[in-house]
């Protein structure tokens, strides 16, 4: 395996991102285990060597040649690896809160500055440019209408993206994570969809329901999560990845939102000048209405 193919460290991402990222670089034989470990995952990757390789219809050598392009020593350093991510994974707020959360520890502000530089490095370095630019080549085509929806906290992902896209292109709209069930908005839902759908550790049921529901429907779906993957990525054709490391006990958005503003430009690069008219007409609907109709705008 070429220098090139080395390049993503195991121990930074989700090993589930990982074996996606290697794909290329993996023979017919290797793709059987990767995808018998994807369609099971974590499960799959927590048998013993004899148990994947049926799983997979290969031989037990062929786990271990995939083991080893992974960049394992051996199939013990990869499940102990995968035990990791799963207790890493189910970590809750109230597991990652302080003994003491009365005392601020010194040096917050020069502490977070670090952190947020470090996991904006890490979530760029652990991205595929060819997944990013499938996946912006989707939201940008006109021939698709386009849903964005999120869970308890990541819907302010899927509203800002929202936001940005309405003012690019038409036929985009916002799906509220309510209390209330969201089936109303899939009537309308087809091939010619796309669902973009955030959703990140502790995951939410409701909006992985959404999700599974719109594909059933002929909907695809650009995935926006963290590097070990939502139930949703099992549906998606197309999964972005972010850290999600915070310097506080609770998960950070900060890679998200810096990763969706990468997507906001890249949109304005590929629409490019056709959206000006749009915006244009946006200027003057917003520019012919009073405050008592509409209430304040929205920056």
């Amino acid at each position: 395996m070429g220098e090139h193919a080395r390049a993503v460290d195991p121990g930074r991402q989700g090993l589930a991102t990982l074996v996606h990222d290697r794909m290329p670089w993996l023979t017919a034989s290797e793709r059987k285990v990767a995808r018998a470990f994807l369609t099971s995952y974590p499960i799959a990757g927590l048998e013993n060597v004899a148990q994947l390789a049926q799983r997979a219809g290969v031989s037990g050598p062929t786990v271990m040649r995939f083991v080893g392009k992974l960049g394992f020593v051996g199939y013990p350093e990869l499940q102990e690896a995968l035990r990791r991510e799963v207790q890493e994974k189910l970590t809750s707020a109230l597991a990652q809160f302080p003994e003491d959360p009365g005392k601020a520890p010194e040096g917050v502000l020069q502490a977070s500055l670090q952190t947020f530089h470090t996991e904006l490095d890490r979530s760029f370095a652990g991205l595929s440019q060819a997944e990013f630019d499938e996946a912006v080549g989707v939201l940008a085509d006109p021939r698709h209408s386009i849903l964005c929806t999120g869970g308890r906290f990541s819907q302010v992902l899927a509203y800002y993206l929202f936001l940005h896209l309405n003012m690019l292109r038409p036929r985009c709209r916002y799906v509220v994570a309510a209390p209330t069930p969201r089936w109303d908005e899939l009537i309308d839902v087809d091939r010619r969809t796309v669902l973009v759908v955030f959703d990140y550790r502790r995951y939410q049921n409701s909006t992985i329901e959404f999700a599974n529901r719109a594909v059933q429907k002929g909907c695809q779906v650009v995935l926006f999560t963290d590097p070990w993957l939502s139930p949703v990525a099992e549906v998606s054709r197309h999964v972005l990845t972010s850290s999600v490391r915070a310097p506080s006990p609770f998960d950070s958005l900060v890679p998200a939102f810096a990763l969706l503003e990468t997507v906001v430009a890249a949109l304005s690069v590929r629409i490019g000048s056709k959206a000006k008219p749009r915006i244009e007409e946006l200027e003057r609907l917003r520019a012919g209405t009073t405050w008592g109709e509409l209430g304040p705008a929205v920056e």
